[in-house]
């Protein structure tokens, strides 16, 4: 009785179980991807899609019918990317220009939105309102200037009314008024010619291109265009059949996305209550969905790292990635259980809160001190200058004899901590690494300083999935990497401490360390952190020891993981902008890192910690002092 009391009273309030929105929402973007084996994630991350990893925002407790309706068009759409969108096709014939590879893609994902609204009503009126929330967000309506309205979003919208026939929703403005007659005084023909080829990603793309060309962006785009003809007069005999071939493929996939119809219109509902930074962000992480920039959240495009081709180069190999998984700690348990094993953790360091509390206020005095010694000189009004004392007293009437101390914010930095989450690190050593990177990331949160938590493992000992794939082909010899990765995102670099605090206690989950692969893990926290806009990018690992997977040393040489750890640090202290150091807890890392410190017990980690990141920000300080006095 109670419990059905407590039920309505919820209601009451507005207060509604979201656990059956989720349900229908994933069963919608598995419905309309075509797909079964879709993952569908609910987090207070910006929404994004990564492969065929959908993430949506998380369900606030009192929904509106609006916030279900644009996560439903969230949703929606990377669900139709996944199900109409071949990422080969659109990256062998992307232009090469920023500007002109930036309209390509947005005239892509209206493609292939316009094809889910042409076939379901549902999904149409789920993608407008997701269009009217990202332009809202964006502030389109309070555009009047051409200069000021992107010219991305404008072609992509007239696409849209073109192929659907809907005009763009009031919050956009007049970015689309301000373009159109630029855009259709230019490419009005391609333009008109886009509805036939809708159902042809290939052709479609092929008029988008010379569409470039007619608004003078041939220039961004290199001579793909001129070898793209060459290439296609040297096959006219097989290009009609394979157009052909690809309108069937068309009208197959148009027949499986077309069924789920009336499945879709039925669960119309969620949205998270402002985590959502709009669909702008979302789109841009799924026009790039092969790749791994999907999980450097808040950036236009990761640009080249220090690792690109790095595994050829040093002759490492990975058997598959198939069954590797990046994973937020809320996507690994569900809330009640974290915040279970989050009062677990802070039972377990009841004692060590106060000497971990005292080092983050020494660290946290010894960053605000260096944040206020420099001074505007030659002022008329301040603290009096020693250095003019003489010539004050010989004239008093001198003026500019005064100084001020200014704030100088350390430049924009942020910082990683990685957290090697293997097997060996279980008891003491995980739950001291846990509460530390707890409290760091407060203490640095305090002043101004942003921090990623980061853990590595696997999914399986032994081997897991990717082992039984290669037993069951044959045991090739020399497979290279041999298990399943599982990279943990327990705080995002955007996130408030305060959101991200109780995915920390995860680490004290059972079953979850396993083993470490040092290299991979590395290379996965550099390259979120190199996509990252801040000036300044530290890389902090904390590990017990060197990599160890059983199921991948047993087929490769005995020294082929640490040789890979080893190149990778190499890479990044040598070639990157990222600056790394780390922490051995009974383990000599010296070896591997140029900075470094081992300790011998984990209740010295958090004066490590602290000790090495109040160094590198006095290095900076004193540099920066230096280079003012030169």
């Amino acid at each position: 009785m109670a419990g059905r009391g407590d039920n309505s009273k919820a209601k009451a309030n507005g207060v509604i179980d979201t656990e059956p929105l989720r349900r229908a929402i994933t069963g919608c973007v598995r419905s309309i991807a075509g797909d079964p084996q879709v993952e569908v994630a609910f987090a207070n991350e910006r929404p994004g899609l990564a492969g065929e990893r959908v993430r949506l925002p998380e369900i606030s407790k009192r929904p509106t019918a609006h916030e279900l309706a644009v996560t439903r068009g969230l949703g929606d759409s990377m669900a139709l990317r996944i199900a109409c969108h071949d990422q080969k096709v659109h990256a062998a014939l992307a232009p090469q220009g920023a500007d002109a590879r930036a309209i390509f893609d947005a005239v892509e994902q209206a493609r292939v939105e316009s094809l889910g609204s042409l076939r379901m009503p549902g999904v149409a009126s789920n993608i407008q309102s997701m269009n009217t929330e990202k332009y809202a967000k964006a502030n389109f309506s309070t555009i009047s200037r051409q200069e000021d309205a992107p010219l991305g979003e404008a072609v992509a919208m007239l696409v849209r009314e073109k192929l659907t026939g809907q005009k763009a929703p009031e919050t956009a403005g007049k970015v689309l008024d301000l373009w159109r007659p630029f855009i259709e005084g230019k490419a009005g023909a391609d333009l008109e010619n886009l509805s036939t080829v809708i159902e042809d990603q290939q052709a479609f793309s092929r008029v988008i291109r010379h569409m470039l060309s007619a608004m003078d962006m041939a220039e961004d785009m290199g001579d793909d265009e001129q070898e793209g003809e060459e290439d296609d007069q040297s096959t006219d005999e097989e290009q009609p059949r394979s157009g052909e071939q690809d309108q069937e493929n068309s009208e197959d996939e148009a027949g499986q996305d077309s069924a789920p119809a009336e499945e879709s219109e039925a669960s119309q509902e969620q949205l998270d209550d402002g985590e959502m930074d709009g669909a702008e962000i979302s789109e841009e992480e799924m026009s790039d969905e092969g790749d791994d920039d999907s999980e450097t959240p808040g950036e236009m495009r990761r640009p080249a790292t220090p690792f690109d081709d790095f595994n050829e180069k040093v002759d490492y190999k990975i058997f598959t990635q198939d069954f590797d998984e990046e994973i937020t700690a809320e996507e690994l348990c569900d809330e009640a259980e974290l915040d279970r094993l989050r009062a677990f953790l802070d039972k377990q360091l009841a004692h060590l809160q106060g000497a971990v509390g005292r080092l983050a206020n020494r660290l946290q005095r010894r960053l605000m001190a260096q944040q206020n010694r420099s001074w505007d000189f030659d002022l008329e009004e301040g603290y009096l200058d020693p250095a003019r004392l003489t010539r004050l007293v010989i004239d008093p009437m001198q003026p500019l004899s005064f100084k001020k101390e200014k704030d100088t914010k350390f430049r924009d930095t942020v910082v990683t901590l990685v957290i090697d989450n293997s097997g060996s690190m279980r008891g003491r050593p995980i739950t001291v690494a846990a509460s530390c990177a707890d409290i760091l990331a407060r203490t640095l949160e305090r002043c101004g300083v942003k921090v990623e938590i980061l853990g590595f493992t696997t999914k399986a000992w032994k081997g897991g999935q990717s082992r039984e794939m290669w037993l069951a082909g044959g045991k090739a010899p020399l497979p290279g990497r041999l298990n399943d990765l599982r990279h943990i995102v327990y705080k995002s670099a955007d996130a408030p401490w305060r959101r991200s605090r109780r995915n920390l206690g995860l680490m004290m989950r059972e079953g979850l360390l396993k083993e470490n692969i040092d290299g991979e893990a590395l290379m996965w926290a550099h390259n979120r952190l190199i996509g990252r806009r801040e000036q300044r990018k530290i890389l902090m690992m904390i590990s017990d020891g060197a990599p160890v997977d059983d199921s991948t040393l047993s087929v490769n040489p005995g020294n082929y993981l640490e040789r890979h750890l080893r190149a990778v640090i190499e890479q990044i202290e040598t070639k990157s902008p990222v600056e790394l150091l780390a922490i051995g807890i009974g383990h000599d890392v010296t070896r591997y890192y140029r900075r470094a410190v081992t300790i011998v017990d984990a209740d010295e980690l958090a004066g490590a910690m602290t000790e090495q990141l109040a160094s590198l920000f006095e290095d900076q300080a004193s540099s920066g002092r230096a280079r003012r006095r030169a």
